[in-house]
């Protein structure tokens, strides 16, 4: 496996890490204190203003202009739906629901990824997607069950329609991937995002009560901008540079394993046969779809 590879596997893992933390980090934040689409504009706005920034540090990369037109869409799929219905479903759903509903991203991946860029289906990458799905799946029911009540109905729709929508974007963006640097495609996606959201997400944004917001969830905010946002994007987009969308998708089953080792971290879990069990299956899945050579693209710029 060469050295890029290597670094692709580890960015895609590091966005997975910063994931599972966020379940812990986030909690607090909405809807006590600031609502979903308030702090949508918060990540959106300033995840803008970073990569704006930074960009004037680098010599400007010149983007065709059917490809703004592709990056519009990207935006459209992998922040604007993505997160508004992310967000908005779970306040209508329970988050074992919408745990649930996100283990299907990798499965939706490989359909996209097959349809729109040709990936091969091939038996090792099956196999893997299904041991990485029982796995999460596994891990996540431990904590309830999966309800079909009517009240989470709209919750539930919403979060399938996030799942499918960031499936969408993952195979969307990998062909921009190859062609432009990791960083002109984030300032994009967020200036193109940032303009998709203002509209939907100004009038609660102002209408926030800032000043009664304390410090710790200021810093929970901080980490939602900076490292959910800005950190996670940038690596999982950057890990796609070498790797499929399928094998950077599998890398979601490690969440809520993550979330797990968290929860033991802080004394509110403590280690089952079941975690055990669920994380041999999380990691075999995990190494069936990478071990594919088909996984890693040919065409690595």
């Amino acid at each position: 496996m060469s050295r890029r590879i290597i670094v692709a596997h580890l960015a895609v893992i590091g966005a997975n890490v910063i994931y599972g933390i966020n379940y812990v980090v986030a909690k607090g934040i909405m809807p006590d204190y600031l609502q979903p689409r308030a702090i949508i504009l918060f990540r959106v706005l300033g995840a803008m203003l970073v990569f704006q920034l930074v960009s004037l540090l680098y010599p400007k990369e010149k983007v065709q202009r059917k490809d703004l037109w592709r990056l519009a869409l990207c935006a459209l799929f992998g922040i604007a739906i993505n997160q508004v219905m992310f967000f908005e479903g779970l306040n209508l759903t329970t988050p074992i629901n919408a745990s649930i509903i996100m283990v299907g991203i990798p499965i939706l991946v490989l359909v996209f990824a097959h349809l729109m860029i040709g990936e091969r289906m091939s038996r090792s990458k099956i196999a893997g997607i299904v041991l990485g799905a029982a796995g999460a799946a596994w891990l996540i029911l431990r904590g309830g069950s999966f309800s079909f009540a009517s009240g989470n109905f709209l919750g539930n729709l919403m979060i399938v329609i996030n799942a499918s929508s960031y499936a969408f974007f993952l195979v969307l963006v990998k062909p921009l991937m190859v062609k432009y640097s990791p960083l002109t495609i984030m300032k994009w996606l967020f200036t193109f995002g940032f303009v998709f959201i203002f509209p939907f997400s100004v009038q609660l944004f102002v209408e926030s009560d800032f000043a009664s917001i304390p410090f710790n969830i200021w810093l929970s905010v901080g980490y939602v901008v900076l490292f959910t946002t800005v950190i996670a994007y940038f690596l999982n987009n950057f890990s796609l540079k070498n790797l499929s969308p399928t094998v950077n998708s599998s890398y979601i089953y490690l969440q809520p394993f993550l979330a797990s080792l968290l929860a033991m971290a802080m004394g509110k879990d403590r280690l089952t046969w079941i975690e055990i069990i669920a994380a041999l299956l999380i990691f075999t899945g995990v190494y069936f779809v990478i071990k594919n050579p088909e996984s890693r693209p040919e065409n690595t710029a």
